[in-house]
């Protein structure tokens, strides 16, 4: 059975998600695509659009086989953990290619940043380089020194695709190499672009969703039907205030050993951020005050839900232990029968087959999709413990 992964967010499903999936079977009609998605929050450092039960689903009813979801430590994580904890999954699953977008029509060139990235040497040189001029950020950091080694530009890693793009590659090569990249020219609108022509991004329909506007003539019809009845029973999460009070709330209740111990938060950031959460009135008070040259807004967002859902900085330390299974047609039956590389869970509760550590990330996930069902703008009731019954949608 040859099969094909993607990594991705689906935050919402659109056309050109779609036009993805066509271009990754286009070799071989026959093969099998398995998704690795984030759950209920996602690598911007936001709560997705709709719940992970229902995009897995918009998914599956749209051409993937098989949905698993991302465990929450790598969904909002850097690009790099991103990237990583994504290709393990798809490793584990049997995949033998993996599938992504990319500004870039030369895969030779990104497989050549990957290789200097992946140099012993490159994170001491960047931080090197960051200590000579600390008001930069690591990105403009780590550009500038890949460029000095390969001694060209390299604007490929200012172009958002292609950064996750190359990530993609450092992994492969560092946790599977055997696995074929395959990159996909992206199509339509730029990635966190408001979009022109067919295909609107993901970000432009969010903005539309936000502002209460319907986006079905922007997307696959099976996921129209779903999104539609999600929104009509108060499931859409993006765009409401419920998610930034519920967020807010979290947040004023921990410490400042809650925020200076995250991954990520070196250099007084942990700080800063408790201390910005004793005085500032909204996230984007916080975001703004927080956020510099040297941390991206996006960084920050994603400290902040690290310390509202509990993500500990020793869970990155190891790679994904677990396959949570969130949707599968026909198809992705057959290929859960034959996997062998990594333990598969079509249930929560099957998560006492595993280890401690992978013990702790189902438990993490269960307890962010309540916090997730809490942000719903209905009247409620909001039950708990739904991701402990629920099993994954056969499409």
């Amino acid at each position: 059975m040859k099969i094909t992964g993607i990594a991705a967010e689906y935050n919402p499903f659109h056309l050109g998600h779609a036009y993805h999936l066509q271009k990754s079977r286009e070799e071989d009609p026959e093969r099998c695509i398995v998704a690795v998605m984030s759950g209920d929050f996602v690598q911007r450092g936001e709560a997705a659009s709709y719940n992970k039960y229902a995009r897995a689903e918009a998914a599956c009813r749209c051409g993937v086989d098989l949905v698993v979801e991302l465990p929450l430590a790598w969904a909002l994580s850097s690009a790099e953990g991103f990237a990583r904890g994504a290709v393990r999954i798809l490793s584990g699953i049997g995949a033998d290619t993996i599938a992504f977008g990319a500004e870039s029509e030369k895969l030779s060139e990104l497989e050549e940043i990957a290789d200097a990235l992946l140099q012993k040497d490159f994170v001491h040189a960047v931080r090197e380089r960051l200590t000579r001029e600390p008001k930069q950020s690591f990105a403009a950091a780590r550009q500038r020194t890949a460029e000095e080694r390969l001694g060209r530009p390299l604007p490929e890693m200012k172009q958002p695709n292609n950064i996750l793009a190359i990530e993609y590659l450092k992994a492969i090569q560092e946790l599977q190499p055997a696995l074929r990249p395959l990159a996909v020219r992206r199509f339509g609108a730029e990635h966190d672009s408001a979009g022109e022509g067919g295909i609107l991004s993901a970000k432009a329909l969010r903005t539309l969703l936000a502002e209460g506007n319907p986006i079905d003539r922007w997307i696959p019809e099976e996921a129209a039907i779903i999104f539609g009845k999600e929104t009509r029973e108060g499931r859409q999460v993006y765009g409401g205030n419920t998610y930034e009070r519920v967020l807010l709330s979290r947040l004023r209740s921990l410490q400042c050993g809650d925020f200076c111990e995250l991954h990520d938060a070196e250099g007084g950031l942990g700080q800063k951020l408790f201390n910005a959460f004793r005085t500032a009135g909204s996230m984007e008070e916080i975001i703004r005050e927080v956020s510099s040259s040297r941390y991206a807004s996006a960084r920050v967002r994603r400290l902040c839900l690290c310390a509202a859902l509990g993500v500990q900085p020793a869970a990155r330390e190891n790679l994904p232990g677990y396959a949570r299974i969130l949707a599968f047609n026909g198809r992705g039956r057959e290929i859960l029968k034959s996997v062998r590389g990594i333990p598969v869970l079509t249930k929560t509760g099957d998560y006492r087959i595993l280890d401690g550590e992978s013990r702790i990330q189902v438990e993490l996930a269960a307890a962010a999709h309540d916090f997730y069902t809490l942000c719903y703008p209905h009247a409620g009731p909001w039950p708990a413990g739904e991701d402990w019954r629920k099993g994954p949608t056969r499409c």
